[in-house]
């Protein structure tokens, strides 16, 4: 049987980039499509096979190229998302794709999967929003973005961060050091993504006047939060008192974003996830949005992927 012919040509693409070092990256999508023979010599990619396979080849193919002239990279794990996505949220995710932070170094800072783009539309849209999901899918980074762009765009005067301090039960007295030293180590996480952002100088300076604070989820009790963006990350690990309290906080002109995973509880037996909780009761509460995302938006290494994919057929068997 003869075997029909794609040509396809890569433009303004280096093809040493795009094929990845020994064209790991052509390979990876040479496994998704087993019928079909693929061959590339330099910028030109020859594809044999049935007419209905090579037509949906060649538009995953594209919709990789247009990723690559975006975001000026590939890599395996946006090879395994584009391939496997759905093709209408990944056109509508380019058609409204914005640039939501210019970040350190010129890095441009855009929400990278159609979920992550999700919970830029519904922040817009509410002043809360809940981003729960699996290690790695973004949803502090997107949120920490989302909280700059609003302080850049005068939008709100603070942004404040907060986490709970679980591994240290919230007593945090017996660490050694001042109260900085001593929370520093929770609230990496949120330091690593403003520092992706503002420059150091601009950071520094906004820590010291309190336009950024960064404080353990204790420090907001009797507190009220006006004309600020709050993000409550590792939300999982708050109790229902705990939730409760953060949640009232809110005051005049804010946005909250709630963020966690489920999955990753790390609270005494018995008790509560708080988020798990909010999750239920405030489902159909005007104002409030929820945006759940799952493997398909890890974006680190794709070995996290295949670890959580892991241990979730391990918890399946239990």
């Amino acid at each position: 049987m003869l075997l029909n012919e794609r040509i396809i040509e890569l433009h303004d693409i280096a093809p040493k980039e795009f094929w990845g070092a020994q064209d790991s990256h052509l390979e990876t999508i040479k496994r998704y499509y087993p019928k079909l023979k693929i061959v590339a010599r330099g910028t030109t990619l020859k594809v044999f096979g049935e007419r209905e396979e090579l037509d949906e080849f060649e538009n995953r193919f594209n919709r990789l190229m247009v990723h690559f002239t975006r975001y000026n990279n590939i890599d395996t794990n946006v090879i395994d998302r584009v391939i496997q996505s759905n093709s209408a949220e990944e056109h509508k995710m380019h058609d409204q794709d914005k640039i939501l932070v210019h970040g350190i170094g010129g890095k441009l800072i855009k929400a990278m999967t159609p979920n992550q783009q999700k919970m830029v539309e519904l922040i817009q849209k509410n002043d809360m929003v809940f981003a729960v999901g699996p290690a790695g899918t973004g949803k502090t980074y997107t949120g920490v973005a989302l909280a700059v762009k609003a302080l850049k765009e005068k939008q709100v005067k603070r942004i404040i961060l907060t986490r709970p301090a679980v591994e240290a039960g919230e007593n945090l007295g017996f660490l050694p050091g001042d109260m900085k030293e001593k929370l520093d180590p929770y609230m990496q996480p949120l330091y690593d993504a403003l520092r992706d952002m503002l420059p150091p100088q601009t950071l520094e300076d906004y820590i010291l006047k309190g336009i950024i604070q960064i404080a353990p989820l204790a420090f907001m009790r009797g507190r009220t939060l006006d004309h600020a963006f709050v993000i409550l990350d590792e939300a999982q690990n708050t109790t229902h008192s705990q939730m409760k309290m953060f949640l009232t906080r809110m005051g005049k002109n804010a946005k909250f974003i709630i963020t966690g995973d489920p999955g990753q509880v790390d609270l005494p037996r018995r008790t509560i996830s708080g988020l798990k909780e909010a999750l239920l009761i405030l489902k159909d509460v005007e104002g409030v949005g929820i945006i759940y995302l799952d493997d398909k938006d890890i974006v680190r290494h794709r070995l996290v992927k295949k670890i959580i994919d892991a241990y979730k057929s391990i918890e399946n068997h239990d």
